[in-house]
C-alpha cells in the first residue's frame, strides 16, 4: 500500500498562496485511479477540494474552483495543490488521499484508502 506524506502547509495572510505537495512511496501513483486534496475545519467534517481521475480528469469544489489546482507528476510520484488567493475559510488541514479502485466520484474521502498525515494551513484575515 503507497504511504503518502504532505507537505507545504503554513500560516499566510488572506491573498497569499501556498503549494502544497504530496510524496508517495511504496508504490507507484500512476496505478491509483482517484487521488485528491481533501480538508477538515475545527468542527467540521472532511470534504474534497480537488482530485484527480485516472489519467488528468480534475474535480474542484466549488469553494475553490479558479484559486486552486490539482496536478500530479507520475515519474517524482507527487501530487501537488497550489492554492491561491487564499482565504480565512480556508483554514484547516489539508490531507492527501488516494484510491487504486475505480470511483465515479473522488471527491468522496469516503472511497479512499490511502491517507496522508496531513498539513496544516491557517490563513489570517
Amino acid at each position: 500500500q503507497v504511504q503518502l506524506v504532505e507537505s507545504g502547509g503554513g500560516s499566510v495572510q488572506a491573498g497569499g498562496s501556498l503549494r502544497l505537495s504530496c510524496a508517495a512511496s511504496g508504490d507507484t501513483i500512476s496505478r491509483y485511479f482517484c487521488m485528491g486534496w481533501f480538508r477538515q475545519a475545527i468542527g467540521k467534517e472532511r470534504e474534497g477540494v480537488a482530485s484527480i481521475a485516472g489519467v488528468s480528469i480534475t474535480t474542484y469544489a466549488d469553494s475553490v474552483k479558479g484559486r486552486f489546482t490539482i496536478s500530479k507528476d507520475n515519474a517524482k510520484s507527487t501530487l501537488y495543490l497550489q492554492t491561491n488567493s487564499l482565504k480565512p475559510e480556508d483554514t484547516a488541514m489539508y490531507y492527501c488521499a488516494a484510491s487504486r479502485a475505480f470511483h465515479n466520484n473522488c471527491m468522496n474521502p469516503n472511497v479512499m484508502d490511502s491517507w496522508g498525515q496531513g498539513t496544516l494551513v491557517t490563513v489570517s484575515s
